[in-house]
């Protein structure tokens, strides 16, 4: 258990406070260790190496992110009007996209089942992640949906002398569940059928990892990356492993130019990641970050996928 940890274990929240300290880690500490329900998400291995835009892009542009072990590029899908050309919808990114995708991939583990259920089940979820369910919240949401279901996302894996190339859509199908007041477009979606190849791949290379975690990140997409990266990474580590900023600012800065930029970003959302993730042990030194063997975020005995 890391410092902060121990410190609101001993001391509790509000006495935590009154050390020296950064704020803002106690207190997403504290949410983390107060949340009591154990609750298990799942993610396709794949978005552990490489992540969404944190920020908004035009409409019409690709993403593309590339690592030492993979590149993704996402295209925006588009959308339909009638008796004019269809628009780009763009291609989903921050936080509320990343909370999606982890719904749908941890329904269709919990579930078996490449039919998911949205609509009511989606919003009793975000609502336990913490995600308010009116106003502009909702709205973002709903935005965030249409791009994911929309889009088409391209894996690119190099191993020494070979690779590999994986097209997909996330979803094969959706019911979408139009809003007349929003001058007639699609906005919400009461069901998805995950694509059969994407849903293979997650039913291969799923990571576990605590919903307390995703919910005490829910406005943090960097950090939730990070922990993601971290959940998959250290429990099968051998010794320490060390990472270079650069090979970090590839596979977490996209759009940031300058390291120097970076280095500090990242160093603030590498700490939010480690306060809801205890037993993660890492070393933060001139020349990158060093990863040593640690216990995964869920046991493995906790978390049998059945089949």
């Amino acid at each position: 258990m890391g410092t902060i940890h121990k410190l609101i274990e001993e001391h509790g929240k509000q006495g935590a406070l009154s050390f020296d300290e950064d704020r803002k880690i106690i207190e997403i500490a504290a949410d983390y260790m107060a949340y009591e329900d154990t609750g298990i998400g799942f993610l396709y291995s794949g978005f552990a190496h490489v992540g969404l835009p944190h920020k908004r892009l035009a409409d019409d542009l690709v993403w593309q992110i590339e690592t030492d072990r993979a590149v993704m590029i996402v295209e925006p899908g588009r959308r339909a009007v009638r008796g004019a050309n269809p628009v780009s919808v763009g291609v989903p990114y921050g936080s509320k996209a990343r909370l999606i995708m982890l719904y749908l991939q941890t329904e269709a583990i919990k579930t078996q089942n490449r039919e998911i259920e949205l609509g009511k089940s989606l919003r009793d979820w975000l609502k336990r992640m913490g995600i308010p369910q009116g106003g502009k919240s909702i709205k973002d949401v709903k935005e965030q949906a249409e791009r994911i279901f929309r889009c088409r996302i391209s894996f690119h894996f190099q191993s020494g002398n070979s690779s590999g190339l994986i097209n997909q859509n996330i979803v094969d199908a959706a019911i979408f569940t139009d809003d007349h007041k929003d001058n007639g477009k699609q906005q919400f979606l009461e069901r998805a059928k995950l694509s059969e190849l994407f849903y293979d791949q997650l039913q291969k290379h799923p990571i576990p990892i605590e919903e307390a975690a995703i919910r005490a990140l829910n406005g943090h997409s960097q950090a939730l990356d990070i922990y993601c990266w971290l959940a998959y990474r250290l429990h099968a580590l051998k010794g320490p492993t060390a990472i270079t900023w650069s090979a970090l600012k590839a596979q977490f800065g996209a759009g940031v130019v300058r390291l120097d930029h970076f280095r500090p970003k990242f160093i603030d959302n590498l700490k939010i990641a480690l306060a809801v993730y205890p037993a993660a042990k890492t070393e933060v030194t001139k020349t990158g970050v060093i990863l040593h063997p640690s216990r995964a975020p869920i046991a493995p005995k906790i978390h049998g996928i059945p089949r």
